[in-house]
Order: structure tokens, then C-alpha cells, then sequence
């Protein structure tokens, strides 16, 4: 499933919430992404129409199964792909800055290939649950 660049960065950025604090609000990413609370909702509204989050009477925000797959394949790619970049020589500010650029348009057989040559060169075996 292919979606734009924007969306996938909120449902990263709610994952990423979700597991730092438990539970997450519209004012809490837009906080975190530094938009305004207007865009923020705007997206919200977007996204729970599409089916990609749940947002309960107190305006907790949940990822539906869709989203939480989403999310996790963009953070998956991020960190993976940080850690690549790192380990080429890359300093972290620039390898996380590049990484979110590239998380969005590189193949799965290009970001495959990545993943196989990471665990030679880091000698690390790359779990899910370790990004």
C-alpha cells in the first residue's frame, strides 16, 4: 500500500508517541512535528476517514491495524536505514535527517538489499523489535 510521504510521517510520528507516553492527542503531534493544531486536525479527520486511526471521546488517538502497519514499516525503515548510514561514516544528525528522506521512496528490494549488507558489515543481527 502506497501512501504519500506526509501521512506516512504522521502515522510515525503517532507510533512513536504512542510508545514514549501511551496514549496520544492531535496537541501532542503537533507539538511533536512543530504544526499548527488546525493542520493537525485536519490530517486527523483525513485519517480516521480512511481508516487509519480511531480517536475516542476523550480525543485519544489509537492506530487502527492499517495505520499501526504503516507506522511500523516507516519506523522500521528509519531506524534500519539511520543505523546504515551511521555506520558508513555518516554523523547521526545527517544519517537520521537522510534516512527520513529516504524511508519514503526507496524500493523493498533496494531496502532488502540494505538490510543484508547492515548485518555484514555490523555484524548485527537486525530484529524488529530492536528498531
Amino acid at each position: 500500500m502506497k501512501i504519500q510521504e506526509s501521512a506516512e510521517n504522521y502515522l510515525e510520528t503517532i507510533l512513536i508517541l504512542l510508545r514514549r507516553n501511551g496514549n496520544v492527542r492531535s496537541i501532542d503531534i503537533a507539538n511533536e512535528m512543530g504544526f499548527s493544531k488546525p493542520s493537525i486536525s485536519n490530517a486527523m479527520k483525513q485519517f480516521r476517514e480512511n481508516g487509519y486511526i480511531v480517536i475516542d471521546d476523550s480525543g485519544h488517538i489509537t492506530l487502527t491495524e492499517t495505520g499501526l502497519a504503516i507506522a511500523e514499516r516507516t519506523y522500521h525503515r528509519h531506524k534500519l536505514l539511520t543505523r546504515y548510514l551511521m555506520a558508513l561514516g555518516v554523523s547521526e544528525e545527517t544519517a537520521k535527517e537522510d534516512a527520513c528522506k529516504i524511508e519514503h521512496y526507496i524500493s523493498e528490494e533496494t531496502f532488502n538489499k540494505i538490510c543484508e549488507n547492515y548485518k555484514k558489515i555490523s555484524n548485527e543481527e537486525i530484529l524488529d523489535t530492536d528498531l
